[in-house]
């Protein structure tokens, strides 16, 4: 059908310009540095599997998606060129766990580079080092870099040596009660205790009074044990109601290091964030810019590479505090791509085939802000029974859209099927305008077209669709 030979001719235009991309390249200084992408594997599942295939496929580069036994039938599987199982026999999140069978199947299947996602493998050291040992691609830092930043008692240190003030805390992970309970002297509470190997709210645990101190470090050492392997914690000065600003970066193989500017990520339930908006509002100048300059420092005195995020705290007194880089893509990475028109996975791929910035014409005074994104996470959350995940199939789902919202998702269609087993997004929904007000007006207006309704242990339930928006 002439339907069918226009897309036919679409793909193909796409890769003919990417073999005369490849051919100007192959000329170019750094050709001994240069290694084509032409086959990705995503070590993940869900949404941001299937935005990293699309950009795969703009860029003419052909898609393999690896699934669990549970994950069958999920939608990330359907996007891909290629899927193959991993994990058999395996639980529903050991699967995308599994170091050995992951690389065994990009091996056997040809895979050039593999790209984390975020969550599972994506900050794990182990991981890079094993794909740099099969001879493929890891996009994103060199496995040294992640196992730094992935470290935050070391990526503290770093922050120091680079001049970026830190929150007062330990230098290194307490080896027991007594250590806490000597910092709470010389500091007073309220402070906080952290995970000294993973993030996301586990093992986080704040203590306002000294008996609660006991209690707390039990508990935050027992959480940080369960969720990431090692119940190391370290202990920081806790700040009040602070701002949680943080700053995209992006760096090449060649030292180049340039932010995209902030995001304002203070809206958060349990440590979680819910709500991302970019650029950070009513942020005063001075501040936005120390803050870019210190991500930006941190970053070349690590030598950085690819797409990651510095994170800070603001007090109430404008005074900012480095907290952590994550070595990855974030979740929220959408609003800056809306806000600078800069696609982040594009720029990944080009970076770890050996391009540079300057190449890639991302240099610093070349990024500019255009209006205001904002970010909003719709769950299969029930806030009637303390935001516990809902399950079961989707009987009904409309979405809001329309100019200015762009929706990313991978099980968001009538008669998907939420699994308990994985987490519970289920659309992010991103609005762009000039400025905040009109991003927050369009974010409003999508928010209430939504009509989600879904079927629960043989019962209809409505799953309910929460935001906060500021």
């Amino acid at each position: 059908p002439p339907l069918y030979a226009v897309i036919r001719g679409g793909l193909g235009l796409l890769a003919v310009k990417r073999a005369c991309a490849l051919s100007r390249l192959a000329h170019t200084s750094r050709q001994s540095e240069y290694r084509p992408i032409k086959k990705v594997m995503v070590a993940n599942r869900g949404e941001i599997a299937i935005r990293v295939f699309r950009a795969c496929t703009e860029l003419g580069i052909r898609t393999v998606a690896v699934y669990s036994e549970q994950d069958t039938g999920q939608m990330h599987r359907q996007k891909a060129d290629e899927a193959y199982l991993i994990g058999k026999g395996l639980p529903p999140v050991a699967a995308y766990l599994d170091i050995p069978d992951i690389i065994k199947v990009a091996k056997e299947n040809g895979v050039d580079a593999i790209h984390p996602g975020y969550g599972f493998l994506s900050e794990r050291s182990d991981f890079a080092q094993a794909c740099a040992d099969a001879g493929v691609m890891f996009i994103g830092p060199s496995p040294e870099t992640v196992r730094k930043m992935g470290d935050k008692v070391e990526a503290r240190s770093l922050a120091i040596s680079a001049g970026v003030p830190v929150v007062p805390g330990t230098d290194a992970p307490i080896a027991s009660l007594h250590e806490a309970q000597a910092f709470a002297e010389t500091y007073g509470f309220p402070i906080i205790f952290k995970a000294a190997y993973g993030g996301g709210g586990r093992g986080m645990r704040v203590v306002r009074e000294y008996e609660e101190l006991e209690e707390n470090y039990q508990r935050a050492y027992s959480e940080a044990l369960t969720a990431f392997g090692n119940g190391s914690l370290f202990v920081e000065k806790f700040i009040e109601k602070p701002r949680h600003i943080e700053v995209q970066i992006l760096g090449d193989k060649y030292g180049n290091v340039i932010h995209l500017y902030e995001r304002d990520c203070s809206i958060q339930r349990r440590h979680q964030k819910v709500v991302e908006i970019a650029p950070a509002f009513q942020l005063d100048p001075h501040l936005r810019d120390r803050l870019h300059a210190d991500a930006v420092n941190l970053a070349r005195q690590v030598g950085y590479e690819n797409a990651g995020t510095v994170e800070f705290l603001v007090d109430k007194h404008g005074k900012h505090y480095f907290i952590e880089v994550n070595s990855r893509l974030q979740v929220e990475h959408t609003v800056t791509e809306e806000i600078t028109d800069v696609d982040l996975v594009h720029a990944q791929l080009h970076v770890c085939e050996g391009r540079s910035l300057p190449d890639l014409n991302l240099k610093q005074d070349k990024i500019r802000v255009n209006g205001c994104a904002i970010q909003c996470r719709v769950t299969t959350e029930d806030p009637a029974r303390g935001f516990q995940p809902d399950t079961g199939r989707i009987e009904v789902f409309r979405s809001g859209e329309g100019m200015g919202i762009r929706l990313d998702s991978a099980s968001a269609f009538q008669g998907a099927v939420i699994s308990p087993h994985y987490d519970s997004l289920l659309v992010k929904v991103i609005a762009s305008g000039k400025d905040l007000q009109t991003a927050s007006s369009k974010m409003s207006r999508a928010l209430a077209e939504f009509r989600v309704r879904g079927v629960k242990v043989g019962r209809s339930a409505t799953l309910n669709v929460s935001c906060f928006v500021s």
